[in-house]
């Protein structure tokens, strides 16, 4: 492999050491996450609402406050994976979601469930911001959208299974032992990662060393500087970075996009099984349908921004059309199969600028700090789906019914793509501009010309930068 083949952008993904290493363990990483996070639907409708005596809001309560702890450690998480390690804060956190997963179903209460629901979503807070910081030091630019993209696909694809999955073990036992047999796994994968995982390239005896020099030569020339001078603490950078425009922009814009996608997530299987009339196993499939499709969507719409170097337009037009989707299958009332289609197409198109997103987001701000951009975006994004969660399903309950909850979660879809817009990418030079600093350039500049990719030798790579990568050995 040479220099140039191991950090070519846009090409030669899968080629290099890094994805085939790396990728397998964040996607697992973040399935678990999600399964652990999202089964508590499948035990509420197997039993445990009935078995607790659980009134629809309680119900929505305890699994939304999940979100609130969630909310609540993202930015502390994430500083402590940025500045000491990565690697202990992804593993402990994920023995830690572990054991509370299998907790609950050892609980007999609702007060209890509410305090380990919000236990869960404090030790799962940092782990999506700190997987998103940590690929941005093993990946480059122009790789970026793939990475973060294989890593979320985790979401989609967990859905497409869990239902299946949870519900014939709550068949075969019960709700208690659905949460202990799929908790279990991430104890001992937590403990594993603690083997796998590294937080620098520099660590990693696998990574050849060609691949490792054209890297560091890279990931050097594409480094966004700090917003001002030297002399600027640590603890003042990431002052600048949480408040800068460009990162609450996104804080704002995420969360309404988190409230339609977890309206959406949480309330689909629900709203197709009464709008189709189908038994619990057909309207499990259904309901998959949207997240098949969302993963090729996923999937092409990270290549072509990473490509393109085009972050924005890779999340607008996508949001845009969601919105609309679902107004679709609002106005289309009680024809199902318009209506399922429009689903599809809205799930397919709120799940397809992830990669690109968190791309963005991450290179808003300078190298070493940019992991608190991704925490308060994230952070919001969780208040959000809080309120997706609890509202929808308010909104449900309420004489407005199915189409009101269409209608509201349209509505935020839209807005989040609205503001979008408002978000001024970074342009030209970005390595010496600093969107954090000026707000980045003007909109509809065009994008830069990729760097030339390290030709071998002909470009030295240097001896040591600021993101603490010693030069090789």
């Amino acid at each position: 492999m040479t220099a140039a083949s191991a950090s070519r952008p846009g090409g030669g993904f899968w080629s290099s050491a890094r994805a085939r290493h790396l990728m397998p363990v964040a996607f697992v990483t973040y399935s678990l996450a999600y399964l652990d996070k999202s089964n508590y639907s499948i035990a509420s409708a197997g039993g445990m609402a009935e078995e607790l005596n659980l009134s629809a809001g309680l119900d929505s309560l305890i699994a939304a406050s999940f979100f609130l702890g969630y909310f609540l450690f993202q930015i502390p998480g994430t500083i402590y994976a940025e500045q000491r390690s990565a690697r202990r804060l992804i593993a402990w956190s994920t023995v830690a979601w572990g054991l509370l997963a299998v907790l609950q179903g050892l609980l007999s209460s609702p007060g209890q469930l509410i305090a380990v629901r919000f236990a869960l979503g404090v030790v799962e807070g940092a782990v999506l911001p700190s997987l998103v910081m940590l690929l941005s030091r093993w990946f480059t630019k122009g790789e970026r959208g793939r990475a973060n993209t294989l890593l979320i696909l985790g979401n989609p694809i967990t859905v497409m299974w869990l239902s299946a999955v949870s519900g014939w073990l709550v068949s075969v036992s019960d709700w208690r032992m659905m949460f202990v047999v799929e908790g279990a796994p991430s104890v001992v994968w937590g403990l594993l990662c603690l083997r796998v995982i590294k937080d620098r390239p520099a660590e990693a005896r696998w990574l050849p060393r060609a691949e490792h020099e054209a890297l560091r030569t890279r990931l050097a020339a594409e480094e966004r500087p700090a917003a001002t001078g030297d002399g600027d603490t640590t603890a003042e950078q990431y002052r600048r970075v949480l408040r800068s425009r460009p990162v609450l922009l996104l804080a704002a814009q995420y969360f309404f996009w988190s409230f339609g996608m977890y309206g959406f997530v949480f309330w689909l299987p629900a709203i197709v099984k009464k709008g189709s009339g189908e038994g619990i196993g057909a309207t499990g499939l259904i309901s998959a349908v949207p997240y098949a499709f969302a993963v090729l969507a996923m999937l092409l719409n990270s290549r072509i921004s990473d490509r393109t170097g085009s972050r924005r337009a890779a999340v607008w037009p996508w949001l845009a059309a969601g919105g609309l989707a679902l107004f679709g299958s609002y106005a289309a009332g009680t024809n199902f199969p318009l209506a399922l289609a429009l689903l599809v197409v809205a799930g397919l198109c709120m799940y397809a600028p992830y990669g690109p997103y968190f791309a963005l987001v991450s290179e808003l701000a300078p190298a070493g700090v940019s992991g608190a951009a991704v925490a308060l975006v994230n952070s919001l994004g969780a208040l959000g789906s809080f309120a997706g969660t609890y509202l929808v399903g308010w909104v449900r309950g309420t004489e407005l019914g199915d189409a009101g909850a269409f209608a509201f979660m349209a509505v935020c879809t839209l807005v989040s793509a609205a503001l979008m817009l408002t978000v001024r990418e970074p342009q030209g030079d970005a390595a010496a501009t600093g969107t954090v600093n000026d707000g980045g350039a003007r909109p509809g500049a065009s994008p830069p010309e990729p760097a030339a990719a390290p030709n071998g030798g002909n470009s030295p790579a240097p001896q040591g930068d600021s993101t603490g990568e010693p030069a090789p050995r």
